[in-house]
């Protein structure tokens, strides 16, 4: 897959969600589209289906962190859905990732892509080491698991734009790197504590930035993803 950027669409409904990218039908360029829990839960498989028969690709965010099995099946229920990545939580362990790449892989061989998150971007040096009680620094913390979910089979990982050019030194180039926590330079950064900006994501070697409401809040959606798609990809 080519590098791109992945607009999240982080709404309560699928009517929102719908009303969204319908600014985009005439746009020349479908963005391709992040599902996460909030909509997900409110409107189940069919909002999935419907953004897919749009002709978008789809990045579905659900985090999966449970027991092998529990994972393993419901990776097999999420492979029908035809979505072009999914994720879990690499603090899940080797064996719960090596379970859901297991469920995930229809009975043709084929499967979306199966990608880890590292720690969330949301997520700064003091609560790793207050709250969650790991001491080792972050970037440590990250290329473990990122080499884990190598290991694992897995074929990339969701982390911070600041730590993509390391875990390519550590996993190699072919490895993902999908980075949330990108903001425009004049944007505000909301509830994110590690960032950089589309260009910066770039230099990093990020292979897919993940941007919500710096265009989804936008007052043109349009406008602002272009301008995403322009800095990151430098079209």
């Amino acid at each position: 897959m080519a590098k791109d950027v992945i607009v999240a669409c982080d709404f309560a409904d699928a009517k929102t969600t719908i009303e969204f990218l319908d600014k985009f039908e005439n746009n020349g360029r479908k963005p391709f589209v992040k599902i996460g829990m909030e909509l997900y839960y409110a409107e189940g498989p069919s909002i999935v289906r419907e953004i897919k028969a749009r002709g978008h690709r789809i990045f579905l965010d659900l985090k999966l962190h449970d027991i092998p099995n529990t994972v393993k099946k419901t990776m097999a229920v999420l492979s029908r859905l035809d979505v072009d990545i999914t994720n879990l939580h690499a603090a899940g362990t080797s064996a719960m990732m090596r379970a859901a790449l297991e469920g995930l892989t229809r009975d043709d061989g084929t499967r979306p892509l199966l990608i880890a998150v590292t720690q969330l971007t949301s997520t700064d040096r003091e609560a790793l080491e207050n709250e969650i009680l790991i001491k080792e620094p972050m970037e440590n913390v990250v290329m473990s698991y990122a080499e884990n979910a190598k290991n694992s089979g897995l074929d990339g990982v969701v982390c911070s734009p600041l730590e993509a050019a390391k875990v390519h030194e550590v996993c190699g180039k072919s490895f993902l790197t999908v980075t949330p926590g990108v903001r425009f330079a004049d944007g505000d950064k909301g509830d994110q504590k590690r960032v950089m900006t589309p260009h910066e994501a770039r230099e990093q070697g990020a292979d897919y930035i993940v941007m919500g409401r710096p265009i989804t809040a936008a007052a043109d959606p349009c406008a602002a993803y272009m301008r995403a798609v322009h800095e990151f990809l430098e079209e």
